[in-house]
């Protein structure tokens, strides 16, 4: 029998995905947002209207259940508090998606979900920077645990990739192979990349909610090097340019987007174990469909991104000579 859903955000990227998970699954699916992203989603959703970062931006749940809320916007403890804690006893469980981020030793291989995490954030920390943001999520965690004890589950996805990804990390490469020719390569192919398709994600968090699993997972995906990463792209012409090049050059994370050295002090977040969820029913899609599907949809999606051809060429012909 179908479930009734409630989804806080779920019109972009990740939520989009767990709404159409859901969908698919035969559920019913309210959501709370904003209104203020692109919705593409079908009209049989319905579309609930509030901010959490508002004193009355949650009355649209007030008076309603259902049995269970998925948590894809909460980045800041204020807010997570706030709906948490307003649907208590009015939601069967509460799904919150975390991140990869929320490790305090994130040189370590396999990183795992028992791993020590960063210092929590103050409840009262609402600025979310590249430093507060793991700090905020562990916050996040312990408000959800705390408030619904065995009936929380924590998700601790790696970097995300997919269609609808419009930050470009993943897209960036999908989009390069797509131009052919010679193609700037991090490192010397020996490295790791891991990332997490976001229907394989949207799929584990229908199975959690419909099994009722809780606890805490990790959710990362196949494990490449970054030779093979190329081969799945049909990069033909990798030319593999060493750290001390790229760091010459000022290249780093954001224009070279996924690349994190193996020995990196942030190196075991392309090592995440996802041993945890897989025996929880995690399934995986072959990096080669994640591949597809994303260039299928980046191709018209118009993405910009921190490396220019330009640039690219520049840096190809310096090493080069």
């Amino acid at each position: 029998m179908g479930m009734n859903i409630l989804i806080l955000g779920g019109t972009q990227f990740v939520g989009r995905h767990i709404v159409e998970a859901f969908l698919a699954a035969g559920h019913t699916v309210s959501i709370l947002t904003r209104g203020r992203s692109k919705d593409d989603l079908p009209d049989r959703v319905e579309r609930l209207r509030g901010d959490r970062a508002e004193a009355d931006g949650l009355d649209a749940l007030r008076g309603r259940a259902w049995d269970a809320c998925v948590d894809v916007s909460g980045y800041v403890p204020r807010a997570v508090r706030a709906s948490a804690e307003l649907l208590r006893d009015h939601v069967g469980r509460y799904v919150f998606i975390s991140t990869a981020s929320v490790y305090a030793h994130p040189e370590r291989h396999p990183v795992r979900e028992d791993d020590p995490l960063l210092p929590p954030a103050a409840e009262d920390v609402t600025q979310v920077t590249g430093e507060t943001y793991g700090p905020l999520k562990v916050t996040c965690e312990q408000i959800v645990e705390a408030t619904y004890g065995e009936r929380a589950t924590i998700l601790r996805p790696q970097i995300v990739a997919g269609p609808h990804d419009h930050t470009a990390r993943y897209p960036y490469w999908v989009d390069r192979a797509a131009r052919g020719g010679a193609v700037l390569a991090p490192g010397d192919g020996s490295d790791h990349v891991q990332v997490i398709d976001a229907r394989d994600l949207a799929r584990f968090t229908v199975r959690v909610v419909e099994n009722g699993i809780g606890g805490v997972f990790n959710l990362a995906g196949p494990r490449l090097s970054w030779a093979a990463f190329m081969d799945v792209l049909g990069v033909s012409r990798p030319v593999w340019i060493t750290s001390a090049d790229l760091k010459a050059h000022e290249l780093g994370f954001a224009e070279l987007p996924l690349y994190i050295p193996e020995h990196d002090a942030q190196g075991g977040l392309m090592d995440i174990s996802n041993d945890r969820a897989v025996a929880a029913g995690l399934t995986l899609t072959d990096p080669a469909v994640t591949a597809r599907d994303t260039r299928a949809w980046s191709q018209d999606a118009a993405l910009s991104s921190a490396l220019s051809p330009e640039r690219e060429a520049e840096v190809l012909a310096a090493v080069q000579g």
